[in-house]
């Protein structure tokens, strides 16, 4: 018997089991179009798997857990971080991924890596960046740079199916594969969810003031509507080369992420620090542009193709909401004459 075993067997079989058991729409490990750098495979994982392996033990992902979601700096133990966000989305794609037969390491690599490539204090960092770096500053792209350029020095070389599914992710992306398709539409699942969580957490929102319609075909608690749209999105593409709700359940979703809108994510008082956090990335770029001599040297050896601007954008979007207040005030706070 022992002579028979090869370690090379257990991928083998586990990419036989895709090839039997998932949908005919799935990505299957052996289908993939590869990475940019050839590399052996590994004897054990499917090349999604190595991907998922990957991206969970580089710092990107670990700095996730101090980066904004919706509460900047948040003192509470209950509040969502970018981490717990993309813990979430990834979640609710397995879910979804595995009720439509779709291949769950690929959902699940997706997921992981889909917003590796944010800024501190959340989106305030991203607009800010945006307008000042020539070319724009999206987060989906930045994580697509994260894992193709600049973790270690020179990306992770992941499959060509995970970094189009990190980069697509955004409702205004058409990745290539329905495992992509899944994560993009779970990443809004779970933020809208989780935000309104945080928000009644916070005194910001009361559970009342949902739009009663919304309540009344999504449900009146977090799990009762994660469970509704999970439930739906499955049983409308069931059996289908596309991912999408039923008419009602995403009229009602749209409903309630414009609600979110209007009374959280624009001028409530959870926004009320988002001026002093634009403030400090800006200062951040502008200092940083002014002395590229202070960066890392796995920075600034792109700045021949990239630009200045661009360099000190990557440098300031890998750090932390703490760690832009630290470095703010290290160069622009006074210190006490001792």
């Amino acid at each position: 018997m022992e002579d028979l075993f090869r370690m090379e067997s257990l991928r083998e079989h586990a990419e036989e089991l895709e090839a039997q058991t998932l949908s005919p729409y799935a990505m299957l490990s052996k289908n993939t179009r590869g990475r940019e750098y050839p590399m052996e495979k590994c004897p054990i994982r499917t090349e999604f798997v190595r991907d998922r392996d990957r991206i969970i033990h580089c710092k990107s992902f670990r700095r996730l857990k101090h980066k904004t979601q919706v509460f900047l700096s948040p003192v509470g133990d209950h509040y969502r971080t970018r981490l717990t966000h993309t813990l979430e989305v990834s979640q609710i794609a397995r879910t979804i991924a595995r009720g439509l037969r779709l291949n769950e390491d690929l959902t699940e690599a997706i997921a992981l890596g889909h917003d590796l490539g944010h800024t501190p204090f959340g989106h305030a960092g991203e607009s800010v960046l945006n307008r000042l770096v020539p070319g724009g500053f999206e987060h989906n792209v930045q994580s697509l740079r994260i894992v193709e350029k600049l973790e270690n020095g020179k990306g992770l070389n992941l499959t060509f199916e995970v970094r189009d599914g990190i980069v697509n992710h955004k409702k205004s992306g058409k990745p290539c594969t329905l495992e992509g398709a899944v994560v993009s539409i779970s990443d809004r699942i779970a933020y809208i969810n989780h935000d309104i969580d945080d928000a009644i957490r916070a005194g910001v929102l009361r559970e009342e003031d949902l739009p009663q319609s919304c309540v009344a075909v999504l449900g009146n608690s977090h799990g009762h509507r994660i469970n509704t749209m999970i439930t739906d999105v499955i049983t409308q593409s069931y059996g289908k080369p596309e991912v999408h709700m039923s008419e009602r359940v995403g009229e009602e979703f749209d409903a309630l992420r414009i609600f979110m809108f209007d009374h959280v994510y624009r001028d409530s008082d959870a926004k009320q620090e988002e001026g002093k956090a634009k403030h400090v990335v800006e200062q951040l770029f502008h200092y940083y542009l002014q002395h590229m001599d202070e960066l890392p040297e796995e920075f600034t050896r792109h700045i021949a193709q990239d630009g200045a601007e661009r360099v000190a954008a990557d440098y300031i979007a890998c750090m932390t909401d703490r760690y832009a207040i630290t470095d703010y005030e290290r160069k622009f706070v006074p210190k006490e004459w001792m």
